[in-house]
């Protein structure tokens, strides 16, 4: 791999992780193989993380995101991602605080700032609210509705998240037959004044600490089915709050308020391959 010598910045939002590269100025198409954000996503042989993210070049915005899933393949959106580009965009004097500015991703622009000591994004608008779907009720589950925030969200209503076996049941939602391109499983119960989460992400393919469109759309259903108001705080299975707001007029943008920490910068030297399974 043509990756020695390429500096990285590792990112954290409410737990889910990212490894950024700024390529603003040198291109890499080598980040983009499936095989090398397989490599680098590795937790044992690699660095690391839930994902890869560009830091691009825009002609008609500060920068541009391109966000990869661990296996390979291109997201259209991630809110914690492009929370974490904010932090990032911040740090290497790309932008500067409290006022809002554009950004690109692969869904189209985002909004962003950097306030109050963390950043902020306006999303796209929440689109195709299924209150209730067609897909039969599991154990300890109340409700399950469908909305898409860039990416297409099942989300559903338990007794308690801690019950819930998010990996089996999040992998059986996430490729259910009814759903055309699959969907993120997200699992919500009341916790004190708010509400707790867990997500299972399509691409990654298992429970991921926290999902920001998933926040999001969760917000929206959970307004669709009046159980909360438009803005909830949500807990993330990491303990990181994602406050999440759906506004009230059609169409005016979501925001999505919470962590996008820089944990650490570093310099590649080598990347092992991931090992077939024998």
């Amino acid at each position: 791999m043509s990756l020695a010598g390429r500096r990285f910045y590792k990112m954290t939002g409410s737990g889910n992780d990212f490894v950024f590269f700024d390529v603003r100025d040198v291109p890499a198409p080598d980040l983009e193989a499936a095989s090398v954000i397989g490599a680098i996503c590795e937790r044992r042989t690699g660095i690391g993380a839930d994902g890869v993210v560009l830091l691009e070049s825009d002609p008609r915005h500060p920068f541009g995101i391109r966000y990869f899933n661990r296996d390979g393949s291109l997201a259209e959106l991630c809110g914690n991602a492009s929370l974490c580009s904010v932090n990032l965009a911040r740090h290497l004097n790309i932008v500067g605080d409290d006022e809002w500015f554009t950004f690109m991703s692969s869904s189209g622009s985002l909004f962003g700032r950097h306030t109050h000591g963390s950043p902020e994004i306006g999303l796209a608008t929440v689109t195709d609210i299924e209150a209730d779907s067609a897909i039969p009720l599991g154990k300890h589950e109340n409700r399950i509705g469908f909305s898409r925030v860039g990416v297409p969200h099942l989300v559903i209503l338990v007794d308690d998240v801690a019950d819930i076996d998010v990996v089996s049941r999040g992998r059986e939602l996430r490729h259910w037959p009814s759903l055309r391109d699959g969907a993120n499983a997200n699992f919500v119960s009341p916790r004190g004044s708010g509400w707790a989460i867990r997500t299972y992400e399509r691409g990654v393919e298992d429970e991921t600490l926290a999902c920001g469109t998933g926040a999001v759309a969760t917000c929206a259903l959970l307004s669709a089915w009046r159980l909360a108001p438009n803005e909830v705080r949500l807990l993330t299975r990491s303990d990181s709050p994602l406050l999440a707001h759906t506004p009230d007029a059609p169409g005016e943008r979501p925001t999505l308020r919470g962590e996008g920490r820089l944990l650490f910068t570093g310099t590649i030297n080598q990347i092992a391959p991931v090992a077939a399974d024998k």
